[in-house]
């Protein structure tokens, strides 16, 4: 475990050495921006409209009957989308999909020896493949986050819109009322930790891949699966800390 750390440590060092040429760098900063943040927009719009109608859903079948007022629904489901739904879910589908291709990715490129061949034109191999993807990583999650989160509490609107046990006004109420900024902050860290968490990972597993195209296919599985593992780990421990 210590190896695989200090290997990990190692390559993150590596990966932010001075660039040898900035623009290169920044054409394939923009190209990995483009091909994460336009490529996962539709799968996380999706499961964050369905998230928060569901939430809505449960929450309003918990409360209705009881004598507690009906926009207590819209708070909850508010804080339970900013604080966990929308950045662990999407976070958990983005390991799945941006993870995987970038695990693949570098493993490939591994295995068919295109990297020795960066390194012998005396080329941050590194820096050049794994910089760009985690400060893409960085810049985006938060962006794809965002965008879930305002596509949840419009999920959980449709829900009650569609609903005749509670009314929309009940649910705007409960949003705008009682607001507490902290959970915005919890989020934005919980963002920017988990994109730096999925993109490094994976590609440390899809840069340290040996063998051929099964391996790499399990370099992408371990990329996956570690990625996920950490991120809950995370959620966990930023939860602890600032809340």
């Amino acid at each position: 475990m210590f190896h695989s750390l200090g290997k990990y440590i190692l390559l993150l060092r590596l990966s932010f050495r001075k660039p040898e040429k900035f623009s290169v760098y920044w054409e394939e900063i923009m190209r990995e921006m483009i091909s994460v943040g336009i490529g996962s927009l539709g799968i996380v719009a999706i499961i964050s409209v369905f998230i928060g109608a569901v939430a809505t859903v449960q929450t309003a079948f918990q409360l209705i009957g009881s004598f507690v007022p009906k926009s207590v629904v819209g708070s909850i489901t508010r804080d339970s989308t900013i604080l966990e739904f929308s950045p662990t879910i999407t976070s958990l589908v983005l390991a799945g999909r941006v993870g995987s291709s970038i695990a693949s990715q570098i493993g490939t490129m591994r295995v068919t020896e295109q990297i020795d061949a960066l390194e012998i034109m005396g080329v941050n191999a590194p820096g050049y493949l794994i910089s760009p993807k985690i400060i893409t990583g960085i810049v985006m999650v938060p962006i794809l986050i965002i965008i879930s989160v305002s596509l949840g509490l419009l999920g959980g609107y449709v829900a009650c819109y569609a609903s005749n046990e509670f009314s929309t006004t009940d649910f705007i109420n409960g949003v705008t009322n009682g607001f507490n900024p902290v959970i915005v902050t919890v989020c934005a860290v919980k963002a920017i930790v988990f994109g730096f968490i999925i993109t490094s990972i994976c590609a440390y597993q899809g840069f340290y891949t040996s063998g051929g195209s099964l391996e790499v296919g399990q370099a992408a599985t371990r990329g996956v699966v570690f990625s996920c593992i950490m991120i809950l780990f995370a959620d966990l421990v930023i939860t602890e800390l600032l809340l």
